[in-house]
């Protein structure tokens, strides 16, 4: 059974720094690409990070520079190192494995 298991959300102040994780199960995670999304209030769901399973990367240009998508293989897991938090990147952040599989999410807010 695939599961994605997400955690490490909470409130943080503008400025500040969340690293979320996803544990992964149920797949050979080491040759799965992986990715994180997010979704505000009244908004579309957005995808902002890749990770292969050579380690390459790529980001949304709104989050480019600030967060950081990183993997364990040997833990199953992936990360999201969020960095110089805005308000708007108030969201509930998603992990997703291609196969179509969602977490259950972890809700960020950025709020002073």
């Amino acid at each position: 059974q695939v599961q994605l298991v997400e955690s490490g959300g909470g409130l943080v102040q503008p400025g500040g720094s969340l690293r979320l994780s996803c544990a992964a199960s149920g797949f050979t995670f080491s040759l799965s690409v992986m990715r994180w999304y997010r979704q505000a209030p009244g908004k579309q769901r957005e995808w902002v990070a890749s990770i292969t399973s050579g380690g390459n990367t790529n980001y949304a240009d709104s989050v480019k520079g600030r967060f950081t998508i990183s993997r364990d293989n040997a833990k199953n897991t992936v990360y999201l190192q969020m960095s110089s938090l805005k308000p708007e990147d108030t969201a509930v952040y998603y992990c997703n494995h291609p196969s179509g599989i969602w977490g259950q999410g972890t809700q960020v807010t950025v709020s002073a």
